[in-house]
């Protein structure tokens, strides 16, 4: 009697469990994307799944909706955060309300700026300053290629155009994806073009690209970026939350496993970067420091 009480216990203690597990709200990641963000989205997805036995929805959407779903709370974490300049705007939002908070650094060095194939002369085209030469201008067919109209650097790239007085251009927005076919399209062709850029990003690797300069500094200088949370993911999940904060990525590691992604797949990417670094995961997972 007491062997069939016992098993009639363990059955009802596993069945609660596989209940509360099969119930448990995944937690929600924000991203937009862009190639930075969804190697380094997934990646965290992968880790936490795999080793964290916790189940992750990703949620896609630009950039303002997913700070706004941060601090409401319908997105739990966002790993995308440029700080200091390129989402001011964003953070001062939110953090007025005091909803959201820091897990800290994700990489540093990340920059943006307007780019151009190297095969352009640099005595024609060096600097943002030279788009005001009519005879650039032309090549360029008044264009500047962007991304999405909400991201920061959109919004950075129009200060851009007014701070350097750039009439008869305009900011043509699309999305990532898009801007990078245009730069390849024209790449094929030997056209002049410029593309709202960014890094880390795979078109490094895979093009000869340069920066313009900017003299004025309206595009900013590095940047890093962070992951940040909804006020409540700590207390609701402590060891994702540290996991999160310990996942750090060299600019140079994230920018080859990018292109790898491009090459393959971000899926095949992450799975190649997981099997590459164990130690670094595991440092990421358990929090003790690597030999």
């Amino acid at each position: 009697m007491f062997r069939n009480a016992a098993t009639l216990l363990l059955t009802a203690i596993v069945g609660v469990g596989l209940v509360g597990k099969a119930n448990a709200e995944p937690i929600k990641i924000g991203w937009t994307a862009w190639s930075d963000a969804e190697f380094v989205t997934k990646l965290a997805k992968e880790v936490i799944e795999t080793r964290m036995d916790q189940d992750v929805k990703l949620i896609q959407t630009d950039i303002a909706p997913q700070y706004q779903g941060v601090s409401t709370g319908d997105i739990d974490v966002m790993l995308m955060s440029w700080q200091p300049s390129t989402h001011q705007d964003y953070l001062k939002k939110v953090r007025g309300k005091d909803t959201v908070f820091d897990l800290g650094l994700l990489y540093g060095y990340a920059r943006l700026g307007w780019a151009v194939p190297d095969y352009i002369p640099k005595d024609k085209l060096s600097s943002i300053s030279d788009l005001k030469n009519a005879d650039v201008r032309d090549k360029l067919d008044g264009t500047i290629t962007g991304i999405d109209p909400g991201a920061g650097l959109t919004r950075l790239s129009k200060k851009a155009l007014k701070d350097y007085g750039l009439d008869g251009y305009r900011l043509q927005t699309s999305s990532g994806a898009g801007m990078t076919a245009a730069l390849d399209r024209a790449i094929k062709r030997k056209e002049w073009i410029v593309v709202t850029a960014w890094s880390p990003h795979w078109m490094f690797g895979k093009w000869d690209l340069r920066y313009l300069d900017d003299p004025k500094g309206t595009l900013g200088s590095y940047e890093r970026v962070h992951a940040v949370a909804h006020i409540g993911f700590y207390q609701t999940h402590p060891k994702v939350a540290l996991m999160l904060s310990r996942m750090q990525l060299p600019l140079d590691v994230l920018q080859s496993y990018m292109f790898k992604a491009r090459q393959t797949s971000y899926e095949d990417a992450v799975k190649a970067f997981v099997k590459d670094h164990p130690k670094t995961v595991d440092y990421w997972v358990n929090g003790k420091l690597l030999d």
